[in-house]
């Protein structure tokens, strides 16, 4: 395996409007992560970019995602569902490492969220908790293009979140928020299935891939131990 990803993330004194953009000027301040590649981390590269920010202050963890994307388009409105069964984008976070209670986040480009909180891994045993978990959690989307139109092609589709240091701290042991040179286990992950264009009309087909950060040498996103490295 491939040495784990790394990603510093840039305090801010100017707090980014939640607004699924990323186009205010604190998010120049960040650097972007590398782009993903495919889980396994042995395959060909994506078909489609996508990459990440992350910023933080005294109240807040921010993350901007940009995701490269001819055909967007998006069905699921229920909240706390299934989202991986659709394309959607997903962040991971265990800030003490220590594998357990750690806090994962899904979104999908109609700005459905599904959060929930693993004990452990499935793998030992864990057993999802959900919802909801960050009741101050902010969250917005914005479409390049046209949702669920495949009458034309559109350029993608961008994230923003805000997390509150305050309810993130029941995940943790680790100090809150982090302090200069703290380290979190960290990996991020986009869902993309293949369609088909029935009645024009998206149709979900059959192949699935999963696009991450820091690959993880299987397909198997719940083990916290091939995560990559958030630094502060």
């Amino acid at each position: 395996m491939p040495d784990l990803s790394r990603y510093k993330a840039h305090r801010t004194t100017t707090p980014p409007p939640i607004d699924g953009t990323l186009t205010h000027p604190a998010w120049a301040e960040a650097a972007w992560t590398s782009d993903f590649v495919d889980i396994r981390g042995d395959q060909p590269a994506p078909a489609y970019r996508t990459r990440a920010k992350l910023l933080y202050d005294d109240e807040y963890l921010y993350l901007g995602a940009r995701l490269e994307e001819p055909h967007v388009w998006s069905t699921m409105t229920e909240q706390n569902t299934f989202l991986y069964e659709e394309n959607n984008f997903e962040l991971f976070v265990d800030p003490d490492g220590d594998r357990e209670n750690y806090y994962e986040f899904e979104i999908n480009p109609l700005g459905t969220i599904w959060e929930l909180t693993l004990p452990k891994p499935y793998a030992d045993g864990g057993v999802a908790i959900d919802p909801t978990n960050l009741p101050g959690l902010r969250t917005a989307i914005h479409v390049d293009g046209t949702l669920n139109d495949p009458s034309d092609a559109d350029a993608g589709w961008s994230v923003e979140a805000a997390f509150p240091w305050a309810e993130l701290a029941r995940h943790t042991k680790a100090s809150m928020p982090p302090k200069p040179g703290d380290e979190w286990r960290m990996n991020l992950m986009r869902v993309e299935w293949s369609h088909d264009v029935v009645d024009g009309a998206y149709r979900k087909g059959s192949q699935q891939d999963f696009w991450v950060w820091s690959p993880q040498g299987e397909v198997d996103m719940h083990k916290p131990e091939r995560w990559g490295v958030l630094e502060f």
